[in-house]
């Protein structure tokens, strides 16, 4: 079967495409898999280079959400059978042995490349948001909005209550978070703390979702809105902000750090419930996961360019064969 792994510290451009033997039948508790949907995200890169906060050492294989058909269960094996759809924890291989527990049912009519595209972005999004306390009504800014990650807080944000600011870099990506819901979109290559204090009466966002950091994560910390909360969800702009205190101190915000990583460690239970709640929002079509790529395993190395051009809206899919 084949498979694509990152064997050393480097970049996407050397990413090793190969044949392996398939895994032996599955453990007591697991259940066997064919993979057929692979989601591929920003943070994957930073994987690569050995600079994620988890590293676990190479080599490892490539990706970390997948959508599949189970083909076997193992013994103790209660909650699926062969033949249900699951997301799983799996990425660039074609057939993986996982736990039970670590399998969600994909519900019927939900196609696996949709499934496969929204675990880790609308995992973060809900948990973040819900860590934040966002609340009806309230203003939530959102960087970045056009990635995977910001779309999905854009969708979700909508399905709290929120009043949705999305910011990206060109119109067109802008054009997409407002087909996803955005009240109001913001191009944020010359800044955009004014106009985010104009679309507040002059107040500021209650809460700040930022996967960018950098110069964004500075410049929100002057945006923020009395009581509000800066989530930090990663750095696609390349740099680990450090916030100023005292401008924390003067409008008695807050800043949250944390990972979908740290959740399922951590909180598992937690990210389990999540998650049956946003598959029941899947199924009952109230969230909306966005793919603008879909592109074969042997292609591997075109699909993270095009992570690294800012090309994706959304999310970039992997099949098995073109």
């Amino acid at each position: 079967m084949k498979v694509v792994y990152c064997v050393k510290a480097g970049t996407h451009l050397d990413l090793v495409y190969q044949d392996i033997a398939p895994p032996s039948p599955p453990g007591p508790g697991e259940i066997q898999v064919s993979v057929d949907a692979r989601g591929i995200q920003f943070s994957d890169l930073v994987r690569f280079a050995g600079d994620y906060q988890d590293n676990a050492g190479y080599p490892f294989v490539v990706g970390g959400e997948g959508g599949g058909t189970v083909v076997a269960a193992g013994s103790g094996v209660t909650q699926v059978e062969p033949g249900d759809k699951v997301l799983v924890p799996a990425g660039c291989v074609e057939i993986v042995n996982v736990a039970e527990k670590a399998a969600t049912l994909v519900p019927d009519g939900i196609d696996l490349k949709v499934a496969a595209s929204f675990r880790n972005n609308y995992l973060t999004a809900l948990d973040g948001l819900t860590r934040a306390g966002l609340q009806p009504g309230e203003t939530l800014l959102v960087h970045g909005a056009a990635g995977g990650v910001g779309l999905a807080a854009v969708d979700v944000g909508k399905l709290m209550g929120a009043s949705v600011i999305g910011t990206a870099s060109s119109d067109e990506k802008l054009a997409v978070v407002k087909q996803m819901g955005a009240d109001q979109v913001i191009n944020y290559n010359n800044g955009f703390r004014e106009q985010v204090k104009q679309l507040t009466s002059g107040l500021g966002a209650d809460v700040i979702y930022d996967p960018v950091g950098g110069d964004v994560f500075d410049e929100s910390v002057r945006s923020i809105a009395p009581f509000g909360r800066i989530l930090i969800v990663g750095f696609t702009g390349g740099r680990p902000a450090l916030a100023k205190t005292n401008h924390l101190l003067v409008k008695d915000a807050s800043v949250i750090g944390y990972t979908v990583g740290g959740l399922q460690r951590h909180r598992p239970q937690l990210a389990r419930g999540h998650m049956q709640v946003l598959m029941g929002w899947l199924a009952s079509g109230r969230i909306h996961p966005f793919i603008s790529h879909v592109l074969p395993m042997a292609d591997i190395v075109e699909a993270y360019q095009l992570l690294v051009d800012r090309k994706v809206v959304g999310k970039a899919i992997i099949t098995s064969s073109r």
